[in-house]
């Protein structure tokens, strides 16, 4: 008898469509879903599982949004009551020195680049109110269920997900809480977990997704949200910035929204192609806030929440392939985001839109668990396609030639892209994946990051307590170290333990003290789930998988 079978039987759901992820590209799906059925009089089973608490729960984001998805899901939105409030009223780009910073002319920037006619909003929010559209037309959304498994038939198509089981202990064995975890089956699988989800990442070993794509980029986006002196607030004030704290080949830069209730959103974005081992992302967004440009707006402030979340950075030619035998995907699980613009929720929604309409296509053929190929053109004939491909140079160029020539030759690349339809440059390739970047620690320089101060920057573990991150203890830990010597020999070792310092909650340390030190120690309880730890492991040694459903951050609006 296996160890499944001897936890006992799963009960089962079958449906006509699964969804896994509340998130922009998901909801977008289940929405468009139920339109096009309701609009043939048909009926159609649509189920969510989303494994956040509730919906938004593990939703971050700047955000700043491109209506243009919203415009054609649910074109009366302007008309109704919704988290979308504070258009952007004003756009500023600063270039920050050690002790000064220059505004760049809003003419040099590519038009793709205005943010005018877009909306500051807490995307958390956004996705509760989808929800409640969703809900109302039909869909069934059970958040606190982490989806854990792919089923497969005899074929090997995909025919559905299983939700983790509840009440495993430490050890891995039932405990007094133990429930199975349920399968739901349908005739469609869509995958919309975010950037590096543990479903998609298996999906795209197993059908080899990723043979004909570039190398997958990523970037780690830190977020904290505050409540400032009225005063200092600039109601639907978008501000971006580069260049300090960060040196001239580390690539990334801040965001700083003005959105409604004095409120303001900050974050920095660390490209995870960086190459020093002791370069702390969270410190370096710390040390940000002290510029003297940045500190005022915080100083007499709150700060309310703090959250991470990696970001998909690849670009066009990074998007594997979409579809597999039984489904698809969408949003950042496919890396829809464009880099520059720092937006990938219009997009997300746009892939979830489409993937709707294949599938739905599909059901009315009377087909099932089949491959549908279609949806790999489609994506890149729409306004998804379009948007990536004029900025498909600037992540490859701002890693090969630092930040001033790299972003200066990524505004020109964009210009030429908008006005006349082509690139000097071709399509770039990114080189090395992000794991592969890092230099011994021998070769780099250590960073002396300041203390914080309590005002305008504050240490890890406060920041932690700020997401509301809760998992509970008495389960298995869900950060997979394969090769515990490994770590050591390579990770420790070569590379000084940078798993401390690009984790943004405290998760991992190494112990030097005692008889078995070093000892490497994970404090699973402080994950955000960022993913960082997945992508930047120099040895690939450490696999994110889905914890108990409902564990993880709490985010109230990010």
């Amino acid at each position: 008898m296996s160890e499944q079978e001897a936890l006992g039987e799963r009960e089962s759901m079958d449906v006509d469509v699964v969804i896994v992820g509340a998130g922009p590209a998901g909801l977008a799906a289940a929405i468009r879903l139920k339109q096009i059925a309701n609009d043939k009089g048909e009926e159609l089973s649509v189920v969510v599982l989303e494994k956040g608490s509730e919906v938004g729960a593990h939703i971050l984001s700047g955000a700043v949004i491109d209506p243009i998805a919203l415009d054609k899901l649910l074109p009366e939105w302007r008309e109704e009551d919704t988290p979308i409030k504070t258009a952007v009223t004003d756009d500023h780009f600063l270039v920050l020195g050690p002790a000064g910073s220059m505004r760049l002319p809003n003419m040099f920037m590519p038009k793709l680049m205005n943010n005018h006619g877009n909306y500051i909003v807490s995307l958390g929010n956004v996705c509760r109110w989808l929800a409640e559209k969703a809900e109302a037309l039909g869909v069934e959304i059970y958040p606190g269920f982490a989806a854990a498994e792919i089923l497969y038939d005899d074929n090997g198509n995909v025919v559905g997900v299983a939700t983790g089981d509840m009440g495993i202990g430490r050890d891995g064995k039932p405990n007094a809480m133990f429930t199975r975890g349920m399968e739901l089956r349908g005739k469609y699988t869509l995958i919309g977990e975010g950037a590096r989800g543990s479903l998609a990442k298996q999906l795209i070993e197993k059908f080899d997704l990723d043979k004909d794509s570039d190398v997958p980029k990523f970037g780690i986006g830190i977020k904290e949200l505050w409540q400032i002196d009225p005063e200092k607030h600039r109601l639907g004030l978008v501000q971006h910035s580069f260049g300090w704290p960060l040196d001239g080949k580390t690539g990334g830069g801040s965001f700083l929204y003005h959105l409604e209730d004095n409120q303001v959103a900050v974050g920095f974005v660390v490209h995870l192609n960086y190459e020093n081992p002791w370069l702390s992302p969270f410190d370096e967004f710390q040390r940000f806030k002290t510029h003297p440009a940045i500190r005022d707006t915080f100083e007499g402030g709150k700060r309310i929440s703090y959250g991470a979340r990696a970001i998909t950075e690849g670009g066009f030619q990074s998007v594997p392939k979409l579809s597999f035998p039984g489904g698809l995907l969408m949003g950042c699980s496919a890396g829809f985001v464009n880099v520059p613009r720092i937006k990938g929720s219009h997009n997300a929604m746009l892939s979830g839109m489409l993937a709707a309409e294949e599938v739905m296509a599909a059901i009315g053929r009377g087909e099932a668990h089949n491959e549908l190929a279609n949806y790999d053109t489609a994506w890149r004939e729409s306004p998804i396609g379009k948007d990536l491909w004029r900025v498909r140079n600037a992540k490859p160029l701002w890693s090969k030639f630092g930040t001033a020539i790299g972003v200066a030759l990524g505004g020109l690349d964009m210009w030429t892209n908008e006005l006349f339809g082509f690139s000097f440059f071709g399509t770039m390739k990114h080189g090395k994946k992000d794991a592969d970047t890092l230099k011994p620690a021998k070769d780099c320089k250590k960073i002396d990051y300041p203390k914080p101060d309590g005002v305008v920057s504050f240490d890890k573990l406060s920041s932690v307590f700020l997401s509301n991150t809760n998992h509970e203890e008495d389960q298995p830990i869900h950060l997979k170290v394969k090769d515990e010597a490994l770590q050591k020999r390579s990770e420790h070792d070569v590379f000084a333990g940078p798993s401390n310092r690009y984790c943004p909650a405290g998760v991992y340390e190494w112990i030097e003290e005692g008889e078995d030190a070093p000892r490497f120690q994970i404090n699973a309880q402080n994950c955000v789930h960022c993913k960082t730890c997945d992508i930047k492991d120099p040895n690939g040694n450490i696999n994110w998988t889905v914890p108990e459903g409902s564990g993880g951050p709490n985010y109230p609006n990010m």
